[in-house]
C-alpha cells in the first residue's frame, strides 16, 4: 500500500491532471532538493532534472519562472536580453508567496499565481524529465514538450 503524499504534492498532482499532463507524483525516501540529489534518486542524468527557478524583474517587479536543466546555470544577462529587463533572485519568502511552495520543492506547475514561464531549450532534447512536485522529496516524471505546452512556456537558452 502506498503512503499518501503530502498536501502540497497533491495540489501539484491535481494541477498536472487539470493541465492534461500524464504523470504521477512520487515521494522519494531521500531528499531531492538539488539537481544532483534528484538525479540520483530518479536514476537519471542531472541534465534531465527541471529546476523551477523564480526571478523578479528589476524594473517591473514581475515574477518570472525559468524551467532550467539541472546541468545549467542561468546567465542572467542573457535571459534579461530575451525577456526585456534585468532580473534578480528574490528571497525565499517572496518565492513562497508567489508560488505557494518552498525553495527545494517548487514544481513547474500548480503555483499560487500565474507566472510568465520560460523553458530551457536543453530540457526539450529529452523524452522525459523529472521535476519537483511540491516538497523536497516529491518528484514527477514529465514529457518536456507536454510540460512546455501545459505551462505555455517560451523556449529560451539560459546559458
Amino acid at each position: 500500500m502506498e503512503t499518501p503524499v503530502p498536501t502540497s504534492a497533491v495540489r501539484v498532482a491535481e494541477a498536472a491532471a487539470r493541465a492534461g499532463l500524464a504523470t504521477r507524483v512520487i515521494e522519494m525516501t531521500v531528499a531531492t532538493r538539488t539537481a544532483e540529489e534528484a538525479a540520483h534518486a530518479c536514476g537519471c542524468d542531472a541534465a534531465q532534472i527541471v529546476k523551477s527557478l523564480i526571478f523578479r524583474g528589476r524594473t517591473t517587479g514581475i515574477p518570472y519562472l525559468l524551467l532550467v536543466s539541472g546541468r545549467n546555470r542561468v546567465d542572467e544577462t542573457k535571459v534579461a536580453g530575451v525577456i526585456g529587463e534585468s532580473i534578480t533572485r528574490p528571497d525565499a519568502a517572496y518565492v513562497r508567496d508567489i508560488t505557494g511552495f518552498a525553495i527545494g520543492g517548487i514544481p513547474p506547475i500548480g503555483h499560487a499565481n500565474r507566472l510568465l514561464t520560460y523553458i530551457d531549450i536543453d530540457l526539450l532534447g529529452f523524452t522525459e524529465v523529472w521535476a519537483a512536485a511540491g516538497t523536497p522529496r516529491c518528484v514527477m516524471k514529465l514529457d518536456p514538450q507536454a510540460l512546455k505546452r501545459a505551462v505555455d512556456a517560451t523556449e529560451i537558452a539560459v546559458c
